[in-house]
């Protein structure tokens, strides 16, 4: 998965014109999309053990991301983590929940393979927009 996908994804959730709370209801969105197609997989605990995970190594560049000492739910956890998010300015909001979508599916492909994590997250990731026609000179 890379940035584009993710980034067109949160957009698209977002609605034109988003701010940093309708940034961060995405990201959270299709978190929660991802843990119940992956959750028959590895397991509710598996999915929340990569959301700390994911966190824990974004966190290390982007400080809004940064949860450390959340012993709560994972529950709690998100919805700490959808206050910063929607308390950032929106451009910050975009990138940090781009970097934690990227993290979170790059540590699922270490888990079960690239192939394996395309294919189970594909339902949640936005179309790639069509490519324009070109138009007719005749």
């Amino acid at each position: 998965m890379n940035r584009e996908i993710s980034r067109r994804t949160l957009v698209q959730r977002a609605g034109s014109g988003a701010d940093a709370k309708a940034i961060a209801d995405a990201a959270i969105s299709i978190w929660h999309d991802a843990k119940g197609l992956l959750a028959p997989v590895i397991g509710g605990q598996g999915v929340d053990v990569l959301l700390r995970r994911s966190l824990h190594i974004a966190g290390r560049t982007l400080p809004c991301l940064a949860m450390a000492g959340h012993a709560g739910s994972s529950t709690e956890l998100l919805a700490a983590l959808q206050a910063r998010l929607a308390g950032c300015e929106t451009a910050l909001a975009l990138e940090a929940s781009e970097a934690f979508l990227v993290t979170f599916t790059e540590l699922l492909a270490s888990l079960i393979g690239q192939s394996l994590a395309e294919r189970l997250l594909a339902p949640i990731w936005a179309p790639p927009l069509p490519a324009s026609k070109p138009e007719s000179t005749t």
